[in-house]
């Protein structure tokens, strides 16, 4: 009996402890959010943090955006010469990059740089009881460590996207224009004629909720990691596998939200 039993106690455990990650960082979540908005206010950690995650940043999604934006001009070419439809690669790389391509690599690049680096850091002064020494001087943890990066990052991650949708388009002028033999003017107008205002807001809107969401991962982590080294390391690498599939997943789900009909 105990043999047919234990499998289903384990499925039981994990699924309770799953939904318990869940309640603690959806309450993390809704803590720092209220944060924002209550004195005080360490505009210094702010500006650090927007420099770290915007600014630092920079590099990597303009090199991701733009060989994403290249690439996806050869492939609509390649795909729509298959029943003579080349001249749609204006159209299909802007709203691919602007939709979705441009917003979840941005969250992915975000999560993979900057998530850790707020985990890592976070935990190392736990390691280090130094949050511990902001409480003791009566300075709240989720005030100065948690609430600056968290709105930095719903500030900042949509200028991030914006940035990488226009490099990921321009990418992809660049090879139409050079390698595909697609006039440039023309090429402008049907990009700009073809996206919408509403795909432009869902792209910033998806961008603020990756920044959030790479932002709470690597805050709750890094303020939950364990003892020494090996603590830190986990919680660098656990932070990072949630932001990136709850991002996948937010993408999923704004994306039916905002295009379903």
């Amino acid at each position: 009996m105990m043999v047919l039993t234990a499998p289903l106690a384990a499925l039981g455990r994990a699924t309770l402890a799953f939904l318990a990650t869940i309640g603690q960082v959806t309450i993390f979540a809704l803590s720092a959010l209220t944060h924002i908005f209550r004195p005080p206010f360490y505009a210094r950690e702010f500006a650090n943090a927007l420099l770290n995650i915007g600014w630092l940043s920079l590099p990597v999604v303009g090199l991701t955006a733009i060989f994403t934006g290249g690439a996806l001009a050869l492939q609509i070419y390649d795909g729509g010469s298959r029943f003579s439809a080349e001249a749609v690669v204006p159209q299909i790389v802007a709203i691919g990059m602007v939709r979705e391509l441009g917003p979840v690599l941005v969250g992915l690049m975000v999560a993979a740089r900057v998530t850790s680096s707020i985990a890592a850091e976070i935990a190392t002064m736990k390691v280090t009881e130094q949050i511990d020494a902001l409480t003791t001087l009566s300075t709240h943890p989720m005030k100065y460590l948690t609430a600056p990066r968290l709105l930095a990052a719903l500030i900042v991650v949509p200028v991030l996207v914006g940035i990488g949708d226009i490099i990921g388009i321009y990418g992809g002028f660049l090879v139409s224009t050079q390698q595909l033999g697609f006039n440039p003017a023309t090429y402008v107008r049907n990009t700009v004629d073809f996206l919408q205002q509403s795909d432009i807001i869902s792209s910033l809107i998806k961008g603020a909720v990756f920044g959030g969401i790479a932002a709470t991962m690597g805050c709750y982590y890094g303020m939950n990691s364990g003892r020494g080294a090996q603590g830190v390391g986990r919680a660098t690498k656990a932070s990072v596998q949630a932001a990136a599939v709850l991002i996948l997943a937010a993408n999923f789900l704004l994306t039916s939200l905002f295009f379903s009909t």
